[in-house]
């Protein structure tokens, strides 16, 4: 029982001993506790650092913005133009076959007058035919 004691005691000691220099290097002293100075003077330079990085990524996502901008209405320019073309080949084209058909239109118009003027003239009463009876307005 005593050789037990001996070597507990033995392996006590071997495991503290190596721990003791490491012990007595740590610092005990309690860490210093900012003032409330140095909390505010911390927080105003971690708000001009997120400002100045703020301004930056505004920045640079107006000039992205601005060259998009650009380019779109570069695009749009370029359609509108096209589309304006388009539809003066559409207009004129249009206004040929509107100008052919109401030329068409107009003749067949004088035509149908011309028949109809001639039968007018011909059915006008002729000399020695009996006049119609006389109506009275009521």
């Amino acid at each position: 029982m005593k050789s037990d004691r001996i070597a507990l005691s033995l392996l006590a000691a071997a495991l503290l001993f190596p721990a003791a220099p490491s012990v007595l290097a740590q610092d005990t002293t309690p860490a210093a506790k900012p003032t409330a100075g140095q909390d505010i003077k911390k927080a105003s330079e971690d708000t001009k650092d997120a400002t100045k990085k703020t301004g930056h990524a505004i920045a640079k996502g107006t000039e992205i913005g601005a060259k998009d901008t650009a380019k779109g209405t570069k695009v749009a320019a370029k359609d509108t133009a096209k589309g304006t073309k388009t539809a003066a080949k559409e207009t004129a084209r249009g206004t040929e076959v509107a100008a052919k058909d109401t030329a068409k239109g107009t003749k067949a118009v004088a035509k149908d007058t011309a028949k109809g003027t001639k039968k007018v003239v011909h059915s006008i009463a002729k000399p020695g035919d009996k006049p119609a009876e006389k109506t009275t307005p009521q």
